[in-house]
């Protein structure tokens, strides 16, 4: 049995695929998400007054540990040098916007990386505020745009 899923195997099981002939290529990946925040959280934050400290700096730092440990978080995932990341937060009316980018020069690209990088920076907003509001929440994580590889650049329409 043939299947045209690349992480699956001709039984219908779960595998990481095989990467080991492809040349290594630079290759880029952004992401984005959110933490919805209500006003007094925003408050704190643009004026530095959350109790258990910098939070942006701790996320920031949280977002690229997160980034250079994915493959220890998804299965399937490649093991691949993280060779830059970049993880920008910007307070808002609404909350945080955040925003990374992951770069390699790697056999597999870095989308999962970026991805995780978001999200984690986000996870370590909301573990930093919780204690000022417990409504705070993580959304609209997704992929931007990549760069390189076998399938080349791809950017989300606007």
């Amino acid at each position: 049995m043939s299947t045209p899923f690349t992480h699956l195997d001709a039984a219908g099981h779960a595998r990481m695929v095989d990467v080991t002939a492809k040349q290594p290529t630079v290759r880029s990946a952004t992401a984005t998400g959110t933490v919805r925040c209500g006003p007094d959280v925003v408050a704190a934050l643009r004026s530095g007054d959350v109790p258990k400290g910098d939070v942006m700096a701790v996320a920031r730092i949280a977002g690229i540990a997160g980034a250079k440990r994915t493959a220890e978080l998804l299965p399937l995932a490649h093991v691949i040098g993280v060779h830059g990341a970049v993880v920008d937060l910007d307070v808002h009316d609404a909350g945080v916007a955040i925003t990374a980018t992951v770069r390699t020069a790697d056999r597999t690209g870095v989308e999962m990386e970026a991805l995780t990088a978001v999200a984690v920076a986000g996870l370590a907003v909301v573990d930093m505020v919780k204690g000022l509001d417990k409504s705070v929440e993580l959304t609209d994580v997704r992929l931007e745009a990549k760069t390189g590889g076998k399938s080349g650049d791809w950017h989300r329409e606007a």
